[in-house]
């Protein structure tokens, strides 16, 4: 692939806004995968800590 310009580049022979559209939910969706479990990872650490210490209290 050879592009005379930048702006080329970006228009992408007239599929630009397709191609970059793709591009961009593709790392919008990469990005929900990594953030996702995180979260709720830490959720769940909460809850039991929760729970842990509500055990802690009647015990």
């Amino acid at each position: 692939m050879y592009f005379d310009s930048f702006s080329e580049f970006l228009n992408m022979g007239g599929h630009g806004l397709y191609v970059w559209m793709a591009y961009g939910l593709s790392a919008v969706l990469l990005v929900i995968n990594v953030v996702l479990p995180i979260m709720h990872k830490r959720q769940l650490i909460k809850e039991q800590m929760r729970k842990l210490r509500r055990e802690q209290k009647t015990s």
